[in-house]
C-alpha cells in the first residue's frame, strides 16, 4: 500500500451518498470528510432532516390546543345548560310509594307522567291550585332506553280515585294534585310504578313551538278556530299560538277529548322531530332556548333533580321520533253520570292487559289503542 500525500489524486471508488446531500449535489469539498463520507452522515449514511419532526410537533400542539378550546367551550355550554335547569325547575310534592314490587324482567324501564295544565297565567306555581289537567300522557321508556311509548289518558275516563268517590280521572288532579293523579293511574293499571312526573303549563307549549321556528303538525280532523283561521286536514306549519289552539280544541272533533289527545300527540311528535334534528341539537342558541322553554313552565316531583333530567336526556340521546309509538288508554264507549256528567267508560280487560305490558316492559307486543300519528 502506498502512502498518498494530501491533495493527491484519489483513485479509490467513491463512497455512495444519499441523494439530496451537499456532496451528491456537487457541494464544496470542505463538506467531505477524510473517509470520503459527506459531513452530517453516520457511517456513510445521511441523517434525516429535523424539519419534518418539528412540523409534526407544531401540528400536534395546534391540534391539542384546538381540542382544549373545544372542550372548554363545550364544558362552558354544559355549565350554562345546568344553570338554566337549576334556575327554572320547581319541585312539587313527592310521589307516593308503590306497594307492588318491580318486575324482574322490567330492567331499568320507567314511567313518567306528563301533565299539561291550562292555568292561562304562565306560572308553574299555580299548577296544583285547582288548575285543569287537560293533558294526561304517560311516557313509558323501555329498558336500555331504546324506545318509548306515549299513552293518552282521556280526562273523562270514569275511574276510582283513592280517598274519593269514582269520578273523571282529571278530578284526581283537582282533588290532590299530581301525586293523587299518579296514584289513581297506578291503581288503574294494577299497581304499575310511576317513577316521575312533570307538570307543564300550556304557555310552555306555545313558547317552545316559537323557539323552534314553528313546527309542521298534521291535522287529522278539520276545524275552524275563530281568529286563528281554518285548520284543514293535512300538514300545517304552526306558530306557538296556532299550536296552542290546536291542542286545546275538542268541541269540533268527532270524539271530543279522545281526539284532542291524539292531536296533542301529533304536536308532541312534531316537536320531538324538530328538537331531535341536527338543526336544533347542533345549534347552541336554539338548544339553550329549547331547554329554557321546556323547564321554565315545568314542575317536577320532589325527588327528581336537575342531574336526573340531564342523565335521562343523555340516555335517550339515540332515540329518534320513529322509535316512539302512541296510544290511547283503552275505553269501551261513552256514557253519563249524574255527578260527573259525560264520561268515557274504561275497557277493564284491555286496561289490565296494558298494565301488564307496562309492568313487564312488553309494550312492543301491545297494540290495542295504538294511534297512527303522522
Amino acid at each position: 500500500m502506498t502512502h498518498e500525500e494530501p491533495g493527491a489524486e484519489d483513485h479509490t471508488q467513491p463512497v455512495p451518498v444519499d441523494a439530496g446531500t451537499d456532496a451528491a449535489a456537487g457541494g464544496d469539498s470542505d463538506d467531505v470528510s477524510e473517509g470520503g463520507a459527506a459531513a452530517g452522515t453516520v457511517g456513510g449514511r445521511s441523517r434525516r432532516p429535523k424539519k419534518k419532526a418539528g412540523f409534526l410537533k407544531v401540528t400536534l400542539l395546534s391540534l391539542l390546543s384546538i381540542i382544549v378550546i373545544i372542550a372548554v367551550a363545550v364544558g362552558g355550554f354544559a355549565l350554562y345548560l345546568n344553570h338554566i335547569l337549576d334556575r327554572n325547575l320547581t319541585h312539587g310534592v313527592a310521589l307516593p310509594k308503590s306497594t307492588v314490587p318491580p318486575a324482574a324482567d322490567a330492567g331499568n324501564s320507567q314511567n313518567i307522567l306528563l301533565i299539561g295544565t291550562d292555568t292561562r297565567s304562565g306560572s308553574v306555581t299555580d299548577v296544583s291550585a285547582g288548575a285543569r289537567s287537560d293533558v294526561i300522557q304517560l311516557v313509558h321508556i323501555s329498558k336500555g332506553y331504546k324506545t318509548a311509548q306515549v299513552i293518552h289518558f282521556p280526562r273523562d275516563l270514569y275511574v276510582a280515585i283513592p280517598g274519593h268517590d269514582k269520578n273523571k280521572i282529571n278530578a284526581a288532579y283537582a282533588f290532590g294534585g299530581p301525586a293523587l293523579l299518579a296514584e289513581t293511574i297506578s291503581d288503574l293499571l294494577g299497581g304499575v310504578t310511576i317513577n316521575r312526573y312533570a307538570v307543564i303549563d300550556f304557555q310552555g307549549f306555545a313558547d317552545l313551538t316559537n323557539d323552534l321556528g314553528g313546527v309542521d303538525i298534521y291535522v287529522p280532523q278539520a276545524f275552524d278556530e275563530r281568529g286563528f283561521g281554518d285548520f284543514s286536514q293535512g300538514y300545517h306549519k304552526m306558530n306557538g299560538q296556532q299550536a296552542l289552539q290546536f291542542v286545546r280544541e275538542r268541541h269540533q272533533l268527532a270524539e271530543g277529548d279522545i281526539d284532542r289527545g291524539r292531536d296533542q300527540q301529533e304536536w308532541i311528535k312534531a316537536v320531538l322531530k324538530k328538537t331531535l334534528s341536527a338543526g336544533t341539537l347542533l345549534n347552541p342558541i336554539k338548544l339553550a332556548e329549547t331547554v329554557n322553554d321546556l323547564t321554565k313552565y315545568m314542575q317536577v316531583d320532589a325527588a327528581t333533580s336537575s342531574s336526573d333530567l340531564r342523565n335521562l336526556a343523555f340516555n335517550l340521546r339515540n332515540v329518534r321520533s320513529s322509535d316512539i309509538t302512541y296510544y290511547t288508554a283503552p275505553f269501551s264507549g261513552f256514557g253519563s253520570n249524574p255527578v260527573a256528567g259525560s264520561i268515557d267508560i274504561v275497557n277493564t280487560t284491555q286496561m289490565k292487559a296494558l298494565g301488564q305490558a307496562l309492568y313487564h316492559d312488553k309494550m312492543s307486543t301491545y297494540t290495542y289503542g295504538k294511534n297512527d300519528i303522522h
